[in-house]
This record gives C-alpha cells, sequence and structure tokens, in this order.
C-alpha cells in the first residue's frame, strides 16, 4: 500500500473515490459535480487531500481542511473526509490514511486535527481513540446557515 498527497493528476481516481463516499452518506451519484468540487478544491488549494493505493489501485482518501487558532495563532487541521473502498476495509487502510493525516499536521505545524463522527458510528469512533484522538468534552458545537 502506498499513500500521496494528491494533485489535479489524481483527479480521476479520487473523483470516483469521492463520488462512493458521498453515494456511503445517501447522496446521489454525481461524478460531474465530485470532479469540479475535488478540482477547485485542488486548483486553489483550499484543502490537503491524501489517496492511498493498494497494488496500484485507489482505495481510499483522507481530506483535511485548514482551519486556525486565534488564540494560539496556530493552524489547525479539520479531517473532513476519510473513506476506504468497502472491498478494502478492515485492512489497516483508514488508520493508515489517518496517521498519514497526523503526520501532515505534524510536519506543517499544526495546533492539532479536529474531526467529527456521527454518535452511532462506533466502529469510527474506536479507531479514532485507538490512534489518539481525544472525544471533546469541554465545548459545545453549534452549527447554522
Amino acid at each position: 500500500m502506498s499513500i500521496q498527497k494528491a494533485t489535479i493528476n489524481e483527479l480521476n481516481s479520487l473523483t470516483e473515490l469521492f463520488d462512493s463516499y458521498r453515494v456511503f452518506y445517501h447522496q446521489e451519484s454525481n461524478l460531474e459535480s465530485a470532479r469540479k468540487f475535488l478540482k477547485d478544491r485542488l486548483v486553489n488549494e483550499d484543502s490537503v487531500v491524501f489517496i492511498a493505493y493498494d497494488e496500484g489501485n485507489p482505495i481510499g482518501f483522507v481530506q483535511l481542511y485548514p482551519s486556525f487558532s486565534s488564540v494560539s495563532m496556530k493552524k489547525s487541521w479539520v479531517l473532513n473526509d476519510l473513506f476506504v473502498n468497502e472491498t478494502a476495509r478492515k485492512k489497516g487502510f483508514g488508520e493508515k490514511l489517518i496517521k498519514k493525516a497526523i503526520e501532515y499536521a505534524v510536519d506543517t505545524g499544526a495546533k492539532g486535527i479536529l474531526l467529527e463522527t456521527g454518535h452511532d458510528n462506533v466502529t469510527a469512533q474506536s479507531l479514532y481513540e485507538k490512534i489518539g484522538f481525544k472525544r471533546e468534552s469541554n465545548y459545545f458545537y453549534y452549527f447554522s446557515l
């Protein structure tokens, strides 16, 4: 298995994975819009994406978005998307992708990585805690349009 930072050269492989990720979250498949969305992220450097390959086949990705802490005056990363193809699950690829994201955060001098997951996604919660993520209990998060 290999993991590399995605560039515009990986757009086709990444688009397929991203579309599958969205379908997993009950969205309709839309390769054209997925491709445009990812192309914009990569070209504008709005996010950092790492793509995993197993024997040359793209099998998963992790996408990070930058954020900043005014108090610490440091960058942090939001791990927004993590996906591994169903056929490649339970083989450690998700863990390796997350560890790559952590390595990148360290390399960029970031304060840390923030992620969120559903209350019912106990499989992911177990993985995150195994890797060293701590469930936040000091803050409330709010969302509005």
